[in-house]
């Protein structure tokens, strides 16, 4: 019998593999970079050709639904740290956009975390009371000419200063799930990397150790002055 962390990993490989014809579906006529699966003879066969930002442009932000949609644009972050599995961006007062048009201004400096194989990314916002975290359950990223672009999955976690937390939004995951037909697959991964972010909340790991947000806050202000 499979192991739990293999069956984990299958899913994921089988997942990622039907999220990225998703990308290529609805950006074919992009000539961005993207990290497309390939079914050849039945064997899975991976190729890179994502693009990798670079430290100190200003990129966009693209939150998009599972359905193709676009959720939400933030129209301004520069990148602290690129690369091909992991983006750390910074951002402060930056024009976000919604889907119907609306537009708002974030309130605070914000620090955020993007990492090709966990499906979340991870949002420090700095405030006179203490860190905030807001997590979003989401698809691993991908990069190309236009913006950072990936999958909103509903679901998110709001962390306080005091590392207390509380998961958000189960009733519109649940129905965006029977909307747009989630795969039983990417269902079963989100589950996990709930599980995951959780484990990371309590043990202070990634995003959430104790100087993490202030680190990556000091570099964003040499790019600021």
């Amino acid at each position: 019998m499979e192991s739990w962390n293999s069956v984990v990993y299958s899913l994921e490989i089988h997942a990622t593999f039907v999220l990225n014809l998703f990308h290529y579906r609805y950006n074919k006529k992009n000539k961005g970079k993207f990290f497309i699966i390939f079914m050849e003879s039945g064997k899975l066969e991976s190729r890179d050709i994502m693009g990798v930002p670079i430290e100190g442009e200003k990129i966009q932000i693209h939150s998009y639904k599972h359905n193709g949609r676009i959720h939400r644009v933030w129209e301004e972050t520069t990148v602290l740290k690129g690369s091909k599995s992991l983006v750390i961006g910074g951002n402060d007062r930056t024009i976000v956009t919604e889907s119907d048009g609306r537009t708002w201004i974030t309130r605070e400096p914000a620090i955020c975390y993007f990492h090709s194989q966990h499906w979340f990314n991870i949002i420090g916002m700095i405030r006179e009371d203490g860190i905030y975290y807001y997590c979003n359950l989401s698809s691993p990223f991908v990069v190309d000419d236009e913006a950072l672009k990936y999958i909103d999955y509903d679901l998110d976690i709001k962390v306080f200063p005091d590392m207390t937390f509380h998961l958000l939004d189960e009733d519109e995951y649940e129905e965006h799930r029977k909307l747009m037909n989630y795969p039983e697959v990417i269902d079963q991964i989100l589950k996990s990397n709930v599980d995951k972010l959780i484990r990371w909340i309590r043990q202070r790991k990634g995003p959430f150790a104790p100087d993490f947000i202030d680190t990556w806050y000091e570099r964003y202000l040499t790019y600021r002055n």
